[in-house]
């Protein structure tokens, strides 16, 4: 069974590498001779004609199984998922994982929350390569997030902002706070040393142990 749709990620697409094979059709097999009359029992002929049908119907039933995965929850979504990233105005991202995926779009079901939060200060995590605090202000409508593991601008925060759009609810604003050099750790510097740095590298600087 193969459903064709108009998107290549999934949208509807029931793409080869998602044939079930037959182990995993197996325990949607019903077991057609029982119900048949006694007089059957033993006969090679009926036996072979109830598997072929039996297969059928293990295929239909693994399928409804399967479609009901798909739209009850994105929770179990996989192919899916397309669906309610269209639903939800997300951009589909196949490089990202289904769990990653779910969370986002679980995020965008249920306002920034704490699902939210997580996910966002995860992303920035991997995103900053440090630590990060996501402060919320619900009064205010407006979440910041505060770099606290690096010191200065992390990099590929057009990437980091571009998923903060997709994952936020729209009625919600945000900034960033960074984290600078204290003054005090450059009393170890010399002059000398001081001058062959930039004036971003002496913000980003850190004391050595």
């Amino acid at each position: 069974m193969t459903i064709y749709g108009e998107s290549l990620y999934g949208v509807l697409q029931y793409g080869e590498e998602l044939q079930p094979t037959g182990e995993d059709i197996q325990p949607y097999k019903p077991d057609l001779m029982c119900y048949l009359p006694r007089y059957y029992v033993g006969s090679t002929i009926m036996k072979a004609i109830q598997d072929a049908y039996a297969e059928e119907l293990g295929q239909v039933y693994y399928f409804l199984e399967d479609f009901l995965k798909q739209f009850l929850t994105p929770t179990t979504a996989t192919w899916g998922l397309a669906f309610w990233e269209q639903e939800l105005g997300l951009k589909t991202d196949v490089s990202k994982s289904y769990e990653e995926r779910r969370e986002i779009i679980m995020s965008r079901l249920r306002g920034i929350g704490t699902i939210g939060r997580d996910v966002i200060k995860r992303a920035a995590e991997v995103f900053s390569g440090g630590e990060v605090e996501i402060i919320e202000y619900p009064a205010e409508y407006r979440f910041v997030v505060k770099f606290i593991g690096v010191r200065g601008i992390p990099k590929n925060m057009a990437s980091f902002i571009e998923m903060i759009e997709d994952l936020k609810p729209a009625h919600l604003v945000y900034s960033f706070e960074y984290t600078f050099t204290w003054w005090d750790l450059l009393k170890e510097l010399t002059w000398a040393q001081a001058g062959t740095m930039t004036w971003n590298q002496l913000k980003e600087y850190e004391e050595k142990e």
